[in-house]
C-alpha cells in the first residue's frame, strides 16, 4: 500500500501556502466588488470577509489591515484596465486613429459600472490616504507618459500638455457618462481629434 506522502498531492488538498494565495485572491476580488457596490468607507472586515467567504481573522493575517485591501483591490483593478488601456495606445501612429483608441477603450466605461465606481471611489478615498495617493500618483503618472509617448510618435508639438489634457478630459467624461449614459460621445470625435492632431497654427512651437 502506497504511503500517504506517496500519493499525489491533488488527493491530499492544497498547501497553506496554495491556501493563502487564494484567500488572498478571494479578498482582493471581494473588496473591488464592495467598493463599488456599497462605497470604500462602508466596506467592513466582516462584510468583506462574508463577502469573500472566510473567516474575517484572515482579514488581518493575510494583509496589514482592512485599508491596505482596499488600495490593492482598487490599484489592481486600475492597473488591469490602465494596461489594456497602453496596449491599444501603442499601436496608434495618429491623432484620428488614437482618437478611435480612447473612445473604443471608454465605451466599455458607462460611468455607474464595477469598474468605474472603484476607480472614482479610489480617487475620493487618495484625497484622504496619502499612501493611496501616492500610489495612485505613480500609477497614473505611468500611464500619462505612455499616452505622452504615443501622442509624441503621432507628431504632436506639446505631448506632455496634451496627454494631460487628455486624460483630464477622459476622466470627465466617465464622471458625466454616470449621470448621463446617454452622452453623444461620438459627437466629441471630431474635436478630439483635431486635438490631438492641431494645425500647424494651433498651437505655438
Amino acid at each position: 500500500m502506497p504511503k500517504a506522502n506517496d500519493q499525489p498531492r491533488s488527493s491530499r488538498g492544497a498547501t497553506s501556502a496554495e491556501r493563502g494565495r487564494s484567500a488572498r485572491a478571494k479578498l482582493l476580488a471581494a473588496a473591488a466588488a464592495l467598493i463599488g457596490e456599497v462605497g470604500w468607507n462602508a466596506v467592513s472586515t466582516r462584510l468583506l470577509a462574508e463577502r469573500a467567504g472566510v473567516r474575517s481573522g484572515l482579514v488581518h493575517y493575510h494583509f496589514a489591515s482592512l485599508q491596505t485591501v482596499l488600495r490593492q483591490a482598487a490599484l489592481g483593478e486600475m492597473t488591469a484596465a490602465l494596461e489594456q488601456a497602453k496596449a491599444a495606445f501603442a499601436e496608434q501612429s495618429t491623432g484620428v486613429t488614437l482618437t478611435d483608441a480612447m473612445l473604443a477603450e471608454l465605451a466599455e466605461y458607462d460611468g455607474t459600472d464595477p469598474s468605474s465606481r472603484v476607480v472614482i471611489e479610489a480617487y475620493l478615498a487618495s484625497t484622504r490616504d496619502p499612501i493611496l495617493r501616492e500610489q495612485m500618483t505613480e500609477l497614473i503618472g505611468d500611464f500619462r507618459t505612455a499616452v505622452s509617448t504615443s501622442l509624441a510618435r503621432s507628431g504632436h508639438p506639446h505631448p506632455d500638455v496634451a496627454a494631460v489634457t487628455l486624460l483630464a478630459v477622459l476622466d470627465g467624461l466617465i464622471l458625466h457618462k454616470g449621470l448621463d449614459p446617454e452622452l453623444p460621445l461620438n459627437d466629441a470625435a471630431a474635436l478630439i481629434s483635431a486635438f490631438l492632431t492641431p494645425e500647424p497654427k494651433g498651437l505655438p512651437q
